[in-house]
């Protein structure tokens, strides 16, 4: 460390270190994409019906705890493009709402949720109204979707109470021939299914489960139409 003229010259790694000291914490972002330059600002753009645009979560959704009207948030994780032009950025805000909710059964009957898409928010503030619905969840393999209105459904429990079920039976029938005999392993192996079977009945099957930055595919209803002077806007 040196004097130079009076002044008190502190080495620049310590100075880095104090000023990272003094700055809080801050959470690290989903980067924007910002808009191509070359979108021309006098034309108007038409993205078409049955577009598919994949989508990340921002906020985590259960069938377990939502309910009907519960707002849904995401932004684009791909862009969308036409004629070389990019109209819709990744990273481009996606706003939504819950519109049914079904809790799995206790015998039968899966989770099943439904959600639509409302409107579409650009990096530059631009929001557009959407019309659009859930077309898939890739990569899960728990939760399909049903019906031409995007309804997501959960796993089936047939599975799980089947094994539920044999292993109490085994259980029980393990714990009869300790006692000694044939019908002592019979007794045992119809307690442990009556005590299976009534696990299951006491049981709900899987909820629907989407964490933050699940993948969700979105399909557009109708034609999406977008001004090129708003996309340009900055």
């Amino acid at each position: 460390m040196r004097h130079a003229a009076g002044l008190l010259l502190i080495p620049l790694t310590c100075a880095a270190a104090v000023l990272a000291q003094d700055e809080p914490h801050v959470a690290p972002r989903t980067p924007i994409v910002q808009q191509q330059s070359n979108v021309d600002a006098g034309g108007d753009y038409n993205v078409p019906s049955g577009t598919k645009i994949p989508l990340t979560l921002t906020q985590g959704i259960t069938s377990k705890t939502a309910k009907e009207g519960d707002p849904v948030y995401a932004q684009t994780s791909f862009p969308v493009t036409q004629n070389n032009r990019i109209l819709i950025p990744a990273g481009t805000y996606v706003q939504g709402v819950v519109r049914r909710v079904a809790r799995p059964g206790r015998v039968k009957g899966r989770a099943e949720m439904q959600m639509s898409f409302t409107s579409m928010i650009f990096p530059n503030g631009y929001t557009v109204l959407l019309p659009a619905t859930v077309e898939g969840v890739p990569g899960s393999q728990t939760m399909s979707t049903k019906g031409p209105e995007g309804t997501i459904q959960g796993d089936s429990s047939k599975g799980k109470d089947a094994a539920t079920i044999a292993k109490t039976t085994a259980a029980g029938a393990g714990i009869g021939g300790i006692a000694g005999s044939g019908k002592g392993a019979g007794i045992g192996a119809a307690s442990g299914g009556a005590l299976g079977l009534a696990t299951v009945l006491f049981t709900r099957g899987p909820e629907i489960q989407l964490d933050p930055g699940a993948s969700v595919e979105m399909i557009l209803e109708r034609e999406l139409n977008l001004e090129g002077a708003r996309l340009r806007q900055q």
